[in-house]
Protein backbone atom coordinates (compact mmCIF):
# COMPACT_ATOMS: atom_id res chain seq x y z
CA UNK A 1 0.00 0.00 0.00
CA UNK A 2 1.66 3.56 -0.92
CA UNK A 3 2.09 5.83 2.15
CA UNK A 4 1.06 9.50 1.28
CA UNK A 5 2.87 12.49 2.88
CA UNK A 6 1.36 15.25 5.26
CA UNK A 7 1.46 18.92 3.60
CA UNK A 8 1.13 21.95 5.37
CA UNK A 9 -1.35 24.58 4.99
CA UNK A 10 -1.05 28.22 5.16
CA UNK A 11 -3.70 29.22 7.69
CA UNK A 12 -4.89 32.24 5.54
CA UNK A 13 -6.20 29.42 2.87
CA UNK A 14 -8.77 28.57 5.10
CA UNK A 15 -9.41 31.21 7.26
CA UNK A 16 -9.17 34.53 5.39
CA UNK A 17 -10.07 36.75 8.34
CA UNK A 18 -8.71 36.45 11.88
CA UNK A 19 -11.92 37.67 13.66
CA UNK A 20 -14.40 36.86 10.97
CA UNK A 21 -13.40 33.62 9.87
CA UNK A 22 -11.18 32.10 12.70
CA UNK A 23 -12.40 33.47 15.92
CA UNK A 24 -15.86 32.39 14.83
CA UNK A 25 -14.75 28.72 13.74
CA UNK A 26 -12.63 28.80 17.07
CA UNK A 27 -16.25 29.75 19.35
CA UNK A 28 -18.54 26.87 17.76
CA UNK A 29 -18.72 23.98 20.06
CA UNK A 30 -17.32 20.96 18.16
CA UNK A 31 -13.74 23.16 17.86
CA UNK A 32 -13.61 24.36 20.91
CA UNK A 33 -13.94 20.82 21.90
CA UNK A 34 -10.85 19.87 19.79
CA UNK A 35 -9.33 22.91 22.07
CA UNK A 36 -10.45 21.53 24.84
CA UNK A 37 -9.21 18.15 24.23
CA UNK A 38 -5.40 19.27 23.63
CA UNK A 39 -5.28 21.30 26.39
CA UNK A 40 -7.25 19.22 29.18
CA UNK A 41 -9.54 21.97 30.30
CA UNK A 42 -13.49 21.86 28.83
CA UNK A 43 -14.24 24.75 27.68
CA UNK A 44 -17.53 26.23 28.49
CA UNK A 45 -20.15 29.51 28.22
CA UNK A 46 -17.88 29.65 25.20
CA UNK A 47 -18.25 34.33 23.92
CA UNK A 48 -16.33 35.61 21.32
CA UNK A 49 -15.54 39.15 20.86
CA UNK A 50 -16.11 40.35 24.76
CA UNK A 51 -15.55 43.69 25.71
CA UNK A 52 -13.02 45.06 28.52
CA UNK A 53 -12.62 49.07 28.60
CA UNK A 54 -12.00 50.00 25.26
CA UNK A 55 -10.71 46.40 23.61
CA UNK A 56 -12.51 43.31 22.84
CA UNK A 57 -10.89 39.80 23.72
CA UNK A 58 -11.30 37.33 20.53
CA UNK A 59 -13.51 34.54 23.18
CA UNK A 60 -13.72 34.22 27.13
CA UNK A 61 -14.89 31.02 28.17
CA UNK A 62 -15.15 28.87 31.39
CA UNK A 63 -13.29 26.10 33.01
CA UNK A 64 -15.93 23.72 33.55
CA UNK A 65 -14.60 22.22 36.45
CA UNK A 66 -13.67 25.48 38.54
CA UNK A 67 -15.34 28.13 37.01
CA UNK A 68 -11.89 29.82 36.59
CA UNK A 69 -12.16 32.47 33.82
CA UNK A 70 -10.48 31.13 30.57
CA UNK A 71 -9.33 34.69 27.94
CA UNK A 72 -8.12 33.48 24.53
CA UNK A 73 -6.36 35.97 22.12
CA UNK A 74 -5.79 34.53 18.13
CA UNK A 75 -3.12 35.84 15.95
CA UNK A 76 -2.73 34.05 12.67
CA UNK A 77 0.37 36.06 12.29
CA UNK A 78 3.67 35.43 13.87
CA UNK A 79 3.70 36.97 17.45
CA UNK A 80 4.56 40.17 18.16
CA UNK A 81 4.73 42.79 21.38
CA UNK A 82 1.45 44.36 20.64
CA UNK A 83 -0.74 41.22 21.36
CA UNK A 84 1.72 40.16 24.15
CA UNK A 85 0.37 43.13 25.83
CA UNK A 86 -3.25 42.77 24.86
CA UNK A 87 -3.20 39.34 26.35
CA UNK A 88 -1.88 40.86 29.60
CA UNK A 89 -5.11 43.38 29.72
CA UNK A 90 -7.52 41.11 28.85
CA UNK A 91 -6.04 38.66 31.56
CA UNK A 92 -6.34 41.60 33.85
CA UNK A 93 -9.76 43.17 32.44
CA UNK A 94 -11.46 39.38 32.76
CA UNK A 95 -10.05 38.73 35.95
CA UNK A 96 -8.53 35.32 34.03
CA UNK A 97 -7.03 32.37 35.48
CA UNK A 98 -5.77 30.78 32.38
CA UNK A 99 -4.90 32.37 29.10
CA UNK A 100 -4.33 31.00 26.05
CA UNK A 101 -2.53 32.67 22.94
CA UNK A 102 -2.82 30.88 19.44
CA UNK A 103 -0.78 31.91 16.95
CA UNK A 104 0.87 31.42 13.42
CA UNK A 105 4.28 31.02 14.38
CA UNK A 106 6.11 32.34 17.88
CA UNK A 107 8.84 33.95 18.09
CA UNK A 108 11.79 32.51 20.52
CA UNK A 109 11.32 35.80 22.39
CA UNK A 110 7.99 35.59 22.98
CA UNK A 111 8.03 32.31 23.88
CA UNK A 112 10.25 32.57 26.55
CA UNK A 113 8.53 35.71 28.05
CA UNK A 114 5.23 33.10 28.15
CA UNK A 115 7.69 30.29 29.77
CA UNK A 116 8.60 33.18 32.67
CA UNK A 117 5.12 34.39 33.26
CA UNK A 118 4.43 30.28 34.50
CA UNK A 119 7.53 30.32 36.01
CA UNK A 120 6.83 33.88 37.97
CA UNK A 121 3.23 34.32 38.58
CA UNK A 122 0.91 32.93 40.72
CA UNK A 123 -0.07 29.16 40.70
CA UNK A 124 -3.67 30.27 40.09
CA UNK A 125 -2.32 31.39 36.21
CA UNK A 126 -1.64 29.37 33.89
CA UNK A 127 -0.39 31.06 30.23
CA UNK A 128 -0.76 28.47 27.04
CA UNK A 129 1.61 29.25 23.62
CA UNK A 130 -0.22 27.36 20.95
CA UNK A 131 0.52 27.52 17.73
CA UNK A 132 -2.17 26.71 14.93
CA UNK A 133 -1.48 24.16 12.06
CA UNK A 134 -3.68 22.64 9.10
CA UNK A 135 -2.88 19.96 7.85
CA UNK A 136 -3.84 18.09 4.29
CA UNK A 137 -3.07 14.12 3.21
CA UNK A 138 -3.17 14.58 -1.39
CA UNK A 139 -6.39 16.10 -1.72
CA UNK A 140 -8.08 15.51 2.18
CA UNK A 141 -10.17 17.98 3.38
CA UNK A 142 -7.63 20.51 5.80
CA UNK A 143 -7.43 18.94 9.20
CA UNK A 144 -6.75 22.01 12.30
CA UNK A 145 -4.17 20.99 14.98
CA UNK A 146 -3.72 22.63 17.80
CA UNK A 147 0.47 22.21 18.82
CA UNK A 148 1.31 23.80 22.42
CA UNK A 149 3.84 25.12 22.41
CA UNK A 150 4.10 26.38 25.87
CA UNK A 151 2.34 25.29 28.73
CA UNK A 152 2.20 25.79 32.62
CA UNK A 153 4.61 22.86 34.51
CA UNK A 154 1.79 20.87 36.01
CA UNK A 155 3.94 19.28 38.62
CA UNK A 156 5.62 22.09 39.85
CA UNK A 157 2.00 24.43 40.39
CA UNK A 158 0.63 21.30 42.20
CA UNK A 159 3.67 21.56 44.30
CA UNK A 160 3.26 25.67 45.28
CA UNK A 161 -0.82 24.53 45.72
CA UNK A 162 -0.53 21.52 47.73
CA UNK A 163 1.68 23.67 50.19
CA UNK A 164 -0.95 26.23 50.29
CA UNK A 165 -4.05 23.39 50.10
CA UNK A 166 -3.18 19.47 52.10
CA UNK A 167 -6.52 18.37 51.34
CA UNK A 168 -5.93 18.04 47.70
CA UNK A 169 -3.56 15.59 49.03
CA UNK A 170 -5.74 13.26 50.71
CA UNK A 171 -6.08 9.41 50.57
CA UNK A 172 -10.15 10.73 49.11
CA UNK A 173 -8.84 12.60 46.04
CA UNK A 174 -6.11 10.50 45.29
CA UNK A 175 -8.60 7.71 44.95
CA UNK A 176 -11.06 10.10 43.16
CA UNK A 177 -7.57 10.93 40.69
CA UNK A 178 -6.98 6.56 40.20
CA UNK A 179 -10.77 6.18 39.71
CA UNK A 180 -11.57 8.78 37.03
CA UNK A 181 -7.88 7.71 35.52
CA UNK A 182 -8.93 4.15 35.10
CA UNK A 183 -12.84 5.31 34.14
CA UNK A 184 -11.32 7.61 30.66
CA UNK A 185 -9.00 4.37 30.14
CA UNK A 186 -11.92 1.74 30.12
CA UNK A 187 -14.08 3.91 27.91
CA UNK A 188 -11.40 4.56 25.40
CA UNK A 189 -10.65 1.15 25.09
CA UNK A 190 -14.52 0.36 25.10
CA UNK A 191 -15.27 2.72 22.12
CA UNK A 192 -16.75 5.09 23.44
CA UNK A 193 -18.95 8.07 21.77
CA UNK A 194 -18.07 10.44 24.57
CA UNK A 195 -16.11 13.39 23.66
CA UNK A 196 -13.34 12.29 26.54
CA UNK A 197 -10.28 14.62 26.31
CA UNK A 198 -9.90 16.24 29.37
CA UNK A 199 -7.08 15.33 32.19
CA UNK A 200 -8.39 13.45 35.08
CA UNK A 201 -8.31 15.30 38.21
CA UNK A 202 -8.86 14.87 42.27
CA UNK A 203 -12.26 15.41 42.36
CA UNK A 204 -15.66 13.76 42.89
CA UNK A 205 -16.22 14.57 39.22
CA UNK A 206 -15.57 14.69 35.65
CA UNK A 207 -16.58 16.34 32.92
CA UNK A 208 -17.54 15.96 29.53
CA UNK A 209 -19.07 17.97 26.71
CA UNK A 210 -21.81 17.17 24.20
CA UNK A 211 -23.28 19.57 21.61
CA UNK A 212 -24.24 23.11 23.60
CA UNK A 213 -21.40 25.20 25.47
CA UNK A 214 -24.34 26.05 27.83
CA UNK A 215 -24.42 22.73 29.35
CA UNK A 216 -22.14 19.59 29.81
CA UNK A 217 -22.75 16.12 31.22
CA UNK A 218 -20.97 15.42 34.88
CA UNK A 219 -19.93 12.49 36.32
CA UNK A 220 -19.85 12.17 39.86
CA UNK A 221 -19.01 10.25 42.98
CA UNK A 222 -20.44 10.22 46.44
CA UNK A 223 -18.03 8.97 48.84
CA UNK A 224 -19.95 9.78 51.81
CA UNK A 225 -23.36 8.25 50.21
CA UNK A 226 -21.66 5.14 48.12
CA UNK A 227 -23.45 7.06 44.96
CA UNK A 228 -22.87 7.61 41.58
CA UNK A 229 -24.20 10.32 39.75
CA UNK A 230 -24.82 11.13 35.80
CA UNK A 231 -26.20 14.22 35.38
CA UNK A 232 -26.57 17.40 32.95
CA UNK A 233 -25.37 20.43 34.58
CA UNK A 234 -26.88 23.43 32.45
CA UNK A 235 -24.75 26.44 34.04
CA UNK A 236 -26.94 29.63 32.60
CA UNK A 237 -29.24 28.98 30.51
CA UNK A 238 -33.12 28.61 31.53
CA UNK A 239 -33.94 28.15 28.13
CA UNK A 240 -32.61 25.57 27.63
CA UNK A 241 -33.45 23.20 30.44
CA UNK A 242 -37.21 24.53 29.90
CA UNK A 243 -36.57 22.52 26.30
CA UNK A 244 -35.62 19.44 27.96
CA UNK A 245 -38.51 19.21 30.40
CA UNK A 246 -40.94 19.66 27.89
CA UNK A 247 -39.46 16.41 26.71
CA UNK A 248 -39.42 15.19 30.00
CA UNK A 249 -41.36 11.67 29.06
CA UNK A 250 -39.87 11.29 25.81
CA UNK A 251 -36.32 11.90 27.35
CA UNK A 252 -36.58 9.17 30.39
CA UNK A 253 -38.57 6.54 27.94
CA UNK A 254 -35.62 6.72 25.83
CA UNK A 255 -32.77 6.55 28.32
CA UNK A 256 -35.01 4.37 30.35
CA UNK A 257 -34.87 6.06 33.24
CA UNK A 258 -36.11 8.35 35.87
CA UNK A 259 -34.41 11.35 36.10
CA UNK A 260 -34.39 14.20 39.41
CA UNK A 261 -34.85 17.19 37.99
CA UNK A 262 -33.97 20.32 39.65
CA UNK A 263 -34.08 23.81 38.35
CA UNK A 264 -32.34 25.53 41.65
CA UNK A 265 -33.87 28.26 42.80
CA UNK A 266 -32.58 31.47 43.21
CA UNK A 267 -29.05 30.51 41.16
CA UNK A 268 -28.47 30.66 37.54
CA UNK A 269 -27.58 26.66 37.39
CA UNK A 270 -30.17 23.74 37.07
CA UNK A 271 -29.39 20.39 36.93
CA UNK A 272 -30.96 17.04 35.37
CA UNK A 273 -29.39 13.84 37.45
CA UNK A 274 -30.28 10.16 37.93
CA UNK A 275 -28.01 8.02 40.69
CA UNK A 276 -26.71 4.74 41.37
CA UNK A 277 -25.62 2.80 44.11
CA UNK A 278 -21.86 2.71 44.06
CA UNK A 279 -18.79 2.80 46.86
CA UNK A 280 -15.30 3.54 44.90
CA UNK A 281 -13.83 2.45 47.90
CA UNK A 282 -14.37 -1.05 46.66
CA UNK A 283 -12.25 -1.55 43.76
CA UNK A 284 -13.48 -4.94 42.94
CA UNK A 285 -16.58 -3.43 41.63
CA UNK A 286 -15.21 -0.25 39.54
CA UNK A 287 -15.69 -2.28 36.35
CA UNK A 288 -19.04 -2.27 36.78
CA UNK A 289 -19.38 0.87 37.61
CA UNK A 290 -17.30 2.17 34.84
CA UNK A 291 -19.69 0.29 32.31
CA UNK A 292 -22.69 2.14 34.19
CA UNK A 293 -21.13 5.52 33.66
CA UNK A 294 -20.31 5.36 29.99
CA UNK A 295 -23.33 3.76 28.87
CA UNK A 296 -25.95 6.10 30.68
CA UNK A 297 -23.55 9.33 29.93
CA UNK A 298 -23.93 8.17 26.29
CA UNK A 299 -27.51 7.81 26.46
CA UNK A 300 -27.85 10.97 27.55
CA UNK A 301 -25.36 12.43 25.21
CA UNK A 302 -27.55 10.77 22.48
CA UNK A 303 -30.89 11.65 23.57
CA UNK A 304 -30.56 15.43 25.40
CA UNK A 305 -28.60 16.46 21.97
CA UNK A 306 -31.71 16.13 20.05
CA UNK A 307 -33.82 18.88 22.03
CA UNK A 308 -31.14 21.34 22.21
Amino acid sequence: MKLSTLKKIDLRTYWKHEALDFTRWLAKEENIQLLSDEIGISLIDVKAEEATGRYSVDIVAKDADSDKKVVIENQLEVTNHKHLGQLITYASGFNASVIIWIVKEAREEHQKAIEWLNSNTSAQLSFILIQMELWQIDDSAFAPKFHILVQPNDWAKQLQNSSNEPKDLTDTKLLQLEFWTQFIRFAKDNNTSLKIGRKPRAQHYYNISFGTSDAHIGLTVNTKESLLGCEVYISDAPTLYGKFEKKKELIQNEIGCEFNWMPIENKKASRIKVEHSGDINNEGQWQEYFKWLQLTAEKIANTFSIYI
